[in-house]
């Protein structure tokens, strides 16, 4: 089992009986997500807003357009972080002290750079795209060359993270099991329902198998 090396930046001090540093479980996090929150700063302000990411090992993509305040920041401050995170459930207690959320999350931190070889940022678009869905690189028009230089993809690499995951069920008071109160567990689940075609060509167009396949997967 291969794991991060814990240190001030990525170790967990709340709830640390929760956190896990396997690399393989915290892989295993970022591909279930493509939504990451980006920290950052801006003359002097701190901003943290969703990305959408691309995972290749130990490498995150995020890509915008050249004028990306947030990417251009992180390339001048050459270090990054991020943070995914999967609600699971409501956790209801019997007392409002105790009620919680079962989740999945996890806080890279690392290094990042800008792209420039025409090749390597071709493979980091592909990476982005198949994150999102499998097979849909192939199935769609390729960038034209003013799309491509307006495009700017940043790798982060990942230096080390941790993560922390809740799993169980409702931990009250043991003097509050006798209450007359409800408590228990709401599961969350994000899903995907039937594909719905653009106007046009596609409304008399079977869907690609890659998006069937993806909506079977995910229903």
């Amino acid at each position: 089992m291969k794991e991060y090396k814990k240190s001030k930046l990525n170790s967990v001090k709340r709830g640390a009986n929760r956190a896990t540093y396997d690399i393989e479980k915290i892989n295993t996090i970022l591909d279930a997500g493509f939504i990451g929150y980006v920290s950052y700063n801006f003359q002097g302000k701190a901003i943290a807003i969703p990305m959408a990411y691309g995972r290749n090992g130990n490498k995150i993509i995020l890509h915008g357009s050249n004028a990306n305040r947030m990417l251009t920041s992180l390339l001048e401050a050459k270090e990054m972080s991020m943070t995914v995170m999967h609600l699971d459930a409501l956790v209801l207690a019997r007392s409002g002290f105790h009620h919680s959320v079962n989740y999945r999350s996890a806080t890279l931190f690392g290094t990042c750079k800008k792209i420039e070889d025409k090749e390597e940022k071709n493979n980091a678009l592909f990476c982005f795209m198949e994150h999102m869905m499998k097979g849909r690189w192939n199935e769609i028009r390729q960038m034209n060359k003013k799309e491509f230089e307006r495009t700017l993809v940043v790798e982060m690499t990942i230096e080390t993270a941790s993560a922390k995951i809740r799993d169980v069920g409702v931990a009250d008071e043991p003097e509050d099991y006798n209450l007359d109160v409800w408590a228990g567990l709401i599961p969350i689940k994000q899903i995907a329902t039937y594909p719905i075609p653009d106007k046009g060509k596609p409304e008399n167009m079977e869907i690609p198998q890659h998006v069937l396949d993806y909506y079977k997967q995910n229903k």
